[in-house]
């Protein structure tokens, strides 16, 4: 039986982004992710033609598909920053960023969605109105900043990952990844990552068949299962609804490993990127083959 899994991790893209899908090669994989620049700098030189072509070659010669390839954004980029200087910058960002991608071929481009940055005290944070209001003006902004990003560019999708919810960061609830893409205007070019470490850290627990499905059928009715476009593949060291970003290798975290065989046998994860970004890189080509494994045959 053909696998109809496309797994890989986020490999490095030291050197130049044509080495990214060597490593991924290198690894097994069959998908894998990358940043198309230093993703702890505003700026980066444009990819001249050179760098483009010997990316492409590099592709084809993997034969991993530019459909399985999920280039991430920059760090720096809040699409949701409260301050206007900031979000222009971080919006200039993520047009460079989308124009990136097109350039290298690519469809997608992951994002976290923003942070609304609101110092608050305990008092107001056990305010369910006020930080309703908080996050949907923020939630608002992210959906601007998509849409200005997405009538400036061509071709690429703006994929948006859940969050663990730590500290002011948005997204962590499947009703706001809902908002964010409801307020969208170009629905073909807006999809949804789903990080299993965040998801679990957020609440949404898929241990257990009956938990997965429970949660599962809560992101197909509040966001839809069109819009999954790809997923990060990790275990988690915190516990269930933590809000606490500490990824774990497959197996050894609070998730444990049933949860990722319910993943490799869901049809509904088919033909996406399946990103290992576990702790332990020197053992990602065998996870890549642990959860192969992991598959009915």
């Amino acid at each position: 039986m053909t696998s109809r899994k496309f797994v890989g991790a986020h490999v490095s893209a030291s050197g130049g982004v044509y080495n990214a899908p060597l490593n991924a090669k290198a690894i097994g994989a069959k998908a894998f992710a990358l940043f198309t620049k230093n993703q702890r700098q505003w700026v980066a030189k444009p990819l001249d033609s050179e760098t483009i072509q010997k990316f492409k070659t590099a592709l084809q010669e993997s034969g991993i598909l530019p459909r399985h390839v999920l280039p991430h954004d920059s760090y720096l980029i809040n699409l949701g920053h409260p301050e206007e200087e900031k979000l222009e910058k971080s919006r200039a960002a993520f047009i460079d960023e989308l124009e990136r991608c097109d350039a290298l071929g690519l469809d997608k481009l992951n994002f976290h969605p923003g942070s609304h940055l609101a110092k608050l005290t305990k008092k107001q944070k056990e305010d369910a109105a006020l930080m309703q209001e908080i996050e949907n003006k923020c939630l608002d902004v992210i959906a601007e900043s998509i849409n200005i990003a997405l009538e400036k560019t061509q071709n690429v999708k703006a994929v948006i990952e859940n969050t663990a919810g730590q500290g002011s960061n948005l997204g962590y609830k499947f009703e706001h990844l809902a908002y964010i893409i409801d307020r969208v205007e170009d629905k073909s070019r807006v999809g949804v990552c789903i990080d299993t470490c965040h998801m679990f850290t957020a609440g949404y627990d898929i241990r257990t068949k009956e938990a997965y499905d429970k949660t599962w059928n809560e992101f197909g009715e509040t966001v839809g299962f069109e819009y999954l476009s790809a997923m990060h593949i990790n275990d988690s060291k915190p516990p269930l609804g933590s809000k606490v970003d500490r990824h774990h290798s497959l197996g050894k975290g609070e998730i444990g490993l049933d949860a990722f065989k319910f993943i490799m046998n869901d049809a509904r994860m088919d033909d996406i990127p399946l990103i290992l970004e576990t702790i332990d890189e020197t053992i990602w080509p065998q996870e890549i083959k642990l959860l192969y494994s992991l598959e009915n045959k």
